[in-house]
C-alpha cells in the first residue's frame, strides 16, 4: 500500500496555506486561521478534521448500507466538534446522520455505525483522543 503524500505551501498572508494531494493535484484545499493571525480565508485545522471524519465515516456508512442491499435515496450529516480551550484541541464529535430510505431500519443503522467505527481509518486514528457521539434519523 502506498503512502499518502500531501504538499502544503504558504501562499499569502501570515498563515494562509494551500494543500494538495499527490493523488488529486487539481484539488486544492485552503487553510488559514482567524484574524489577526490569519485572514479567515480557509479552513482551520480542526474544521478540516471534522470534515474529514464526516466524509470518511459517511463513505463507510453508505457503502455498508449498500452492501446490505439497502436503498439510500438521500444522505446527509451534521457534525459538530466540541473544542477544548487549553490546549486548543477537539474533545468530542457529535455526528448526526439523516438517511432517506424506504428500507433502512434502526437496526441497520446501529449495525453500520458500529461497523464504521471499526473500519473507518479516520475514526480509528482519533479513537482514544476524541470522543464520538452518533445519532441518526431515518425518513
Amino acid at each position: 500500500m502506498e503512502n499518502i503524500v500531501v504538499e502544503l505551501k504558504r501562499t499569502k498572508g501570515n498563515v494562509h496555506f494551500e494543500a494538495v494531494s499527490a493523488d488529486h493535484p487539481a484539488i486544492t484545499v485552503p487553510f488559514d486561521y482567524t484574524p489577526p493571525l490569519g485572514t479567515g480565508d480557509g479552513l482551520a485545522g480542526l474544521e478540516a478534521l471534522v470534515m474529514t471524519f464526516s466524509g470518511c465515516v459517511s463513505t463507510a456508512v453508505v457503502g455498508l448500507l449498500m452492501r446490505l442491499g439497502k436503498h439510500v435515496d438521500g444522505y446527509s450529516v451534521r457534525a459538530e466538534g466540541e473544542r477544548n480551550e487549553q490546549p486548543l484541541s477537539l474533545r468530542k464529535i457529535l455526528f448526526h446522520v439523516q438517511v432517506t430510505s424506504s428500507d433502512v431500519t434502526s437496526e441497520d443503522m446501529e449495525k453500520v455505525l458500529q461497523h464504521a467505527e471499526a473500519i473507518s481509518p479516520v475514526w480509528i486514528a482519533i479513537k482514544g483522543n476524541v470522543a464520538v457521539e452518533t445519532s441518526y434519523q431515518i425518513s
